[in-house]
Order: structure tokens, then sequence, then C-alpha cells
């Protein structure tokens, strides 16, 4: 328990961090589309738009003068940078141990490494609820400007739910990636560029529906915004999917890290 709270403190200043990042970027997002709220002239702006373009963006399955049609839009955004910051903690929270040269001192407490890597995985999964409750919250209060209906609230629901299981694919592989490398300093930065290759994944599946079974490799794209919109549901394929790749990658860290060598 003292592991898990001294995670807490020592992460409170990245969580901060991210949590005025998100919210600079909501507001900012919703104060241009101010601009195209009720905006006829958006609707004609889209149409000279090449479709394959529009079709990897999600932009054609949504009304972007409505406030609905916009969080459509956004989703992606908001998943990209949940996703970048639960990749960060989970591999960093381990690997720390090993850059800054407390792993001695972490190996000389009355606890396992099992019991280390549980508690700094909590913290860390904190940090992630903490930020998407922020992203939430900080929607929630501006959202009411643009006379939101009750089908609305209903998607902001399912994608937060979407974007939650979107950072526990990642949190856990970034965590299994942190337990793994020997390599602790390519850690972070591994997590980040597997992370940026399914998103780039998610866009190239979009363009042609000859390149839509790459949607299987992208958990970006586990959860459509359209389809969590018009059928209001999540698929549960991807569901399982996604849990799989969790318990595998956590299963994965577990094992690893109570075999392999520590750095000191």
């Amino acid at each position: 328990m003292n592991i898990f709270f001294r995670e807490l403190k020592a992460n409170l200043k990245s969580l901060l961090i991210w949590a005025g990042i998100t919210i600079l970027f909501i507001v900012v997002g919703y104060s241009k589309f101010s601009a195209y709220y009720n905006n006829p002239d958006l609707i004609a702006l889209l149409d000279t738009m090449p479709p394959a373009i529009l079709s990897a963006l999600s932009m054609n399955a949504f009304n972007l003068t409505t406030i609905t049609g916009f969080f459509g839009v956004m989703f992606s955004f908001y998943a990209l940078i949940v996703s970048i910051s639960a990749t960060m903690w989970g591999s960093d929270i381990i690997s720390k141990e090993e850059r800054d040269k407390t792993v001695e001192f972490s190996l000389t407490l009355p606890v396992t490494r099992e019991t280390l890597v549980t508690a700094k995985t909590l913290a860390a999964l904190v940090n992630c609820i903490v930020l998407l409750l922020v992203t939430w919250g900080i929607t929630l209060v501006l959202a009411p400007q643009y006379q939101p209906d009750s089908d609305f609230y209903n998607f902001l629901s399912l994608s937060m739910l979407a974007l939650f299981i979107i950072q526990m694919i990642f949190l856990a592989v970034g965590v299994f990636l942190g337990c793994v490398m020997k390599q602790h300093k390519r850690a972070g930065s591994t997590s980040v560029f597997l992370l940026l290759g399914t998103y780039i994944l998610s866009i190239i599946s979009g363009l042609s529906k000859d390149l839509e079974f790459l949607k299987y490799f992208s958990p970006f794209k586990y959860f459509d915004p359209a389809a969590l919109l018009h059928d209001s549901k999540i698929d549960v394929l991807f569901v399982l999917i996604s849990v799989g790749i969790i318990a595998v990658s956590l299963v994965g860290a577990y094992l690893s890290y109570s075999r392999r060598d520590l750095y000191i």
C-alpha cells in the first residue's frame, strides 16, 4: 500500500500536466467549433474534400455543425491523448526504478516483485481514471452552450467507456514493455512508437474497404464513434479482443519481471 501511495505522489505532477493539456485541447477545440455551430457553409466546404480523407477521419459519418457531430470527429483525438498518457505511465512506472537507480532499494522491501508491479500498475490505473474523468467533466461543462440533446449524452457516456477500454489496452502494453525490456531507456519510446503505429493503421484502414482488415490491428478502430452514435452499443467482439490483449500483456509483464535480471 505504501508503494501505491508513493507512486501516486510521484506521478502527481505528470497527471496535472496531462490534465492541463487535455483541458486546453478541449477548450480550444470547442472555441473553434463555435464558428461552425449551425453553419451550413461548413457542409459545403466538406463536400469539396476527397471522400477517402473524410472516411479515414470519420468526418463523413457526422454532421459537424452539431455538438454531437463535432464530438464524434474529436473522439479519435481524445483517444490519442488519453492513450499516449496511459502507455507512458505504464512503461515509465516500472522502468523508472532502473532508470533512477532505485531498483536496489525497491528490491530490499519486504514485498515480492509481483506485489511491486501490482501496486505500480494500480497507481497508473488511478491516473488514467482521473484523466478520463477530467476529459468527461470538461466536456460536460462546455457542451450545454450548444444545446445538446439526450442522444449526445448517451453518445458521450458510451464514448467514455470506449476511451477507458482503449486506455487499459495501452496501459497494459506499456506495463508489459516496461517489465520485459532490458534496455529500460527504450521502454517509453517503444510504447509511444507502437501506439502511433496503430493510430496510423486506424487512418489507413479507413481509406479503402480493401484495407479495412487493418482495423483488427489498431485499438483506435475497435470502437468506431459512428457506430457508437448510431447503434448505441459497443461491439462485443472488440471488447473481447481488448480483454485478451490486456490479459496477455499483464500476464507477460508479471512473468517477465519476476524472472529477468534487473539493471542496478
